[in-house]
């Protein structure tokens, strides 16, 4: 006799003295036999250790696995502490649950998209990812591909208009043109320092969220007639307090101290307003702060910080509708200017 390990259908059926097909009705299609014919056979297989046809033989030979790798723009570790991702997530999980899809988080750092490539349906792309190489892979892998907040040339995306935003709330943070302007920018470069970006001749505005932001905030500067000062605008690695808290201290140190700081997420900007109150800077009349995405903290902070509000769960609920649906079509989803106290 075969061991729990060893049964097959076909051995099963053998088995119980029935045919495949009444084994594989009672796993997969209960309605094709009685409640009672179905009961007996599933229990007279659950005694002998069967628990069902292999499940993954059953997804390859259907080419449908009901998974949905989600690819993050850095890595899983990271983005998922990170308020603005979390939110996403939270919004693509809502969806793909309810309709019995399983979610694989794939980080944005690696190359390995053949190893998961041929075991999910498909792709939801939240973000550039960091490398190069994954990014012209997902332009061409056959499966069906979902971008947010960037596009490569497929048709299924979701997005705001990060520029427009952007011009959007430094005209509304600056008063003059003879503001002293400092911008906390958020993965400006390809390097994983905190830095100056003057000190790198190699940066070139890309395609990037963060890129799209400096377009936003360049425009609206040079409508002003503001010049921002060589060493005034900072590479941040990551949207976190330990980074932006290093950064603010040096920009508030400088000298002259900037009177106006433009932050590309709300984490940089809250750090920097925390650093401003340490050192007795009143906010909103000696030092003017803006930020980005409208986190939940954000709105709860005193004073209140002026952002953008985004709604990432939105997002989420969008991208995993827009997957499931199979349609090819671009979406921009909307923003709003939140005025605080900060500006």
């Amino acid at each position: 006799m075969n061991t729990k390990n060893r049964w097959t259908l076909k051995s099963i059926a053998k088995e119980l003295g029935v045919s495949n097909a009444t084994v594989s009705n009672a796993f997969n299609r209960p309605d094709q036999l009685s409640a009672k014919r179905r009961e007996a056979i599933l229990k007279a297989c659950k005694e002998l250790g069967y628990y069902g046809p292999n499940k993954a033989a059953q997804s390859l030979r259907s080419g449908t696995f009901n998974i949905v790798a989600l690819v993050l723009p850095d890595s899983v570790e990271y983005m998922v502490s990170d308020p603005v991702a979390s939110s996403f997530m939270r919004g693509v999980t809502s969806v793909l649950e309810k309709n019995g899809i399983n979610v694989l988080l794939f980080s944005g750092n690696s190359e390995n998209l053949n190893n998961v490539v041929d075991f999910v349906d498909g792709f939801i792309c939240y973000g550039r990812p960091r490398n190069k190489a994954l990014v012209e892979k997902l332009k061409t892998v056959q499966k069906h591909v979902v971008t947010v907040d960037f596009d490569i040339a497929r048709n299924a995306s979701i997005n705001i208009n990060n520029e427009q935003a952007s011009y959007e709330i430094a005209k509304h943070v600056l008063h003059s043109a003879t503001d002293n302007v400092a911008i906390l920018g958020l993965r400006l470069l390809d390097e994983n320092v905190l830095c100056r970006v003057y000190e790198h001749h190699e940066f070139e505005t890309g395609q990037s969220i963060s890129h799209q932001r400096l377009r936003g905030y360049q425009r609206a500067l040079n409508e002003a007639n503001v010049t921002v000062a060589d060493d005034r605008i900072w590479n941040i690695p990551e949207s976190s307090e330990r980074f932006a808290s290093i950064a603010a201290k040096e920009v508030l140190n400088a000298s002259p101290r900037p009177d106006v700081i433009i932050c590309m997420s709300d984490l940089i900007a809250l750090a920097t307003m925390r650093e401003a109150i340490k050192q007795g800077i009143k906010i909103g009349s000696e030092l003017r702060i803006v930020g980005f995405d409208g986190i939940e903290e954000a709105a709860r902070f005193v004073p209140r910080l002026t952002t953008i509000h985004q709604n990432s769960q939105e997002k989420g609920v969008i991208a995993a509708n827009l997957f499931i649906s199979k349609e090819e079509k671009q979406h921009e989803v909307g923003y709003a200017l939140n005025i605080g106290a900060s500006s």
